[in-house]
């Protein structure tokens, strides 16, 4: 099989794609991004301890780019070709991805590997997102919310991923997140070795602003719940 980097979040899109991948390519290692700051990759707020313990867990190395909390996307696109090059220089040509149907997105990011010399791969592309999560959870894997904007609420943060939750979403809610509604943790499933030992630890809130591409300011809400490491005999 031909060899391929894998590039790595944690949540339920990735672990899929990556379950799907592994029966094309040989995954020589999966690629994440942290923050510098707080060892906790970006926007799912998840501790870099759990992502050893999944990348341990899948048996597989994991590559880790740290970048500061104000980096911009200039200083993003120069670490990244930083920290790509040496896989591209090993005879690394192929990244697998697990975004499923944003356009602009999958441009930005072809663009971006294209740079370093990577092709991008998107194994649930086009998928229909009502059936990749009755997959996901038919798959057997097991997933917890760790961020929820608004349109969800409290009462979706902190929740495992199941037919009930499915079956609870509110309308117009994409149930694979893909609009940005909540992110998640997989821990446990067919490409794990062992479950990921967790526990909830605390719940916040976290309000942001930014403005799109038209200048208009943006508003939004988080919930977040937080994952702090367990024993594994808990």
């Amino acid at each position: 099989m031909k060899k391929a980097l894998f590039q790595w979040s944690g949540g339920k899109d990735s672990s899929f794609a990556l379950f799907k991948a592994l029966k094309e390519w040989e995954i020589t290692g999966l690629f994440t991004s942290l923050s510098k700051e707080y060892q906790r990759i970006s926007m799912h707020g998840v501790r870099e301890e759990l992502l050893d313990l999944q990348a341990e867990s899948i048996g597989l190395p994991l590559h880790k780019m740290y970048l500061e909390e104000d980096a911009t996307h200039d200083t993003y696109d120069r670490e990244l070709g930083k920290h790509l090059q040496p896989f591209v220089d090993n005879g690394i040509k192929d990244l697998v991805l697990g975004d499923i149907f944003l356009e602009d997105l999958r441009k930005y990011r072809e663009d971006q590997m294209d740079k370093v010399g990577l092709k991008c791969h998107f194994p649930l592309w086009g998928g229909n997102t009502h059936d990749l999560y009755k997959a996901f959870v038919e798959a057997g894997f097991k997933a917890i919310t760790v961020a929820v904007n608004d349109q969800l609420g409290e009462e979706f943060n902190g929740r495992v991923l199941d037919m009930d939750f499915y079956n609870d979403l509110p309308e117009g809610v994409d149930p694979c997140g893909e609009n940005g509604e909540f992110h998640t943790f997989v821990f446990d499933g067919p490409i794990f070795s062992k479950p990921v030992p967790f526990t909830k630890g605390k719940k916040l809130v976290r309000e942001y602003e930014f403005k799109d591409a038209d200048g208009k300011m943006i508003y939004s809400k988080f919930h977040f719940c937080d994952l702090e490491l367990a024993s594994s005999d808990q």
